[in-house]
């Protein structure tokens, strides 16, 4: 299946974010049901953590949110805008179902940060339809 963003295909993006998943190390540095470490209500759904050896929006690692689907395919990425630290970021998603993509946006679209999913294209799946 082949998206269009202003005419080009999404295809690259999707081929570079894979590329960029399958030569970095995935660093699990929040697992699921632990607390954020300045929010203690915010309990996250799914493994949280970041690609080693890369650099997000936030100078640190890309960030990264993990799912249950295994191998752990790119499944899409979340594009946020925090108001109160002043910067927007994208992280990706590995292996997510859906149900989990719905609890990650969940998660990220309290208090003054503002999320939108965008799905990586692809054959639907009874594990992805979860």
């Amino acid at each position: 299946m082949q998206g269009a963003l202003g005419g080009m295909s999404s295809d690259k993006f999707w081929a570079a974010a894979a590329d960029l998943v399958a030569s970095s190390k995935v660093v699990i540095d929040r697992p699921r049901g632990s607390r954020h470490p300045e929010i203690t209500e915010a309990i996250y759904p799914v493994d949280y953590g970041y690609l080693a050896g890369t650099t997000g929006g936030d100078g640190d690692g890309i960030d990264v949110w993990v799912g249950s689907i295994r191998p752990a395919v790119v499944t899409g990425v979340v594009c946020t805008v925090d108001s109160r630290k002043r910067d927007a970021e994208v992280k990706i998603l590995l292996g997510c179902t859906r149900d989990e993509e719905a609890e990650i946006l969940a998660f990220l679209n309290k208090g003054l940060m503002a999320a939108v999913l965008v799905s990586a294209p692809g054959p639907s799946t009874p594990a992805r339809d979860r």
